[in-house]
């Protein structure tokens, strides 16, 4: 782990809150967008979400399990807010106009508060099976299955809350169909996709936290 001045600190965690909320809002809107591989039901949220855990884990190895839980603390309500703000907006990827913000939209409203109680659940779980995991010398062990755990969580909550019995025919009728799908997609995207980008981005980032003056460094492993 790295010890950092307190300004270093403050700005990577102002950096991680706005980078969460981004990926939160941009999953948000692509959930709405379903689309079909290889002849299952899934969609496009499945391939933005798991930028969030490879956020996360790289927090936890980097800067501790408490600043991660800080992360997640200043991320909860303003994603939640953002997130039905842009989701009324650009309801079904088209946008609505700004007058659909003066009707409460309640299919929306559950997606948004279906991915605050899922990002919450899934990422808490996220930094805790990291935080056992991170000490054992595979490197890759600690964020595979902090993935497999926080995400499980994440796709089950959020797809029962937003979509169980929705105003949505289609959601409501293939919710279930698309969570496993989207669960699946999710580790495949994690396992060949982000396990490699975690390793590589680690690594830039140590190098140039190197580099850095107000960076007190501590012995550190993958």
């Amino acid at each position: 782990m790295l010890l950092l001045s307190q300004t270093a600190q403050r700005n990577a965690l102002m950096a991680l809150v706005a980078l969460h909320v981004s990926l939160i809002i941009a999953s948000n809107y692509l959930v709405q967008l379903p689309i079909m591989l290889w002849g299952w039901h899934t969609t496009w949220g499945a391939f933005s979400f798991p930028f969030i855990f490879l956020a996360t884990d790289l927090t936890v190895r980097l800067i501790g399990k408490q600043a991660a839980r800080a992360v997640i603390a200043r991320v909860m309500v303003p994603a939640l807010v953002a997130s039905y703000i842009v989701s009324v907006l650009f309801h079904d990827g088209a946008f609505t106009g700004w007058q659909s913000l003066a009707e409460f939209n309640t299919l929306v409203f559950r997606i948004s508060l279906g991915s605050f109680l899922a990002y919450v659940l899934g990422q808490l779980l996220d930094v805790q099976v990291f935080d056992r995991m991170r000490r054992m010398r595979q490197w890759w062990v600690a964020p595979l299955a902090s993935g497999i755990v926080g995400q499980a969580a994440d796709t089950l909550v959020f797809f029962s809350v937003a979509f169980w019995r929705s105003s949505n025919p289609f959601m409501a009728e293939h919710w279930l169909e698309i969570a496993w799908v989207d669960y699946v997609i999710k580790l495949l995207v994690s396992t060949i996709v982000f396990l490699p980008l975690y390793g590589a981005t680690l690594q830039a980032l140590l190098r140039w936290i190197a580099r850095q003056p107000a960076a007190v460094q501590q012995p550190a492993q993958i």
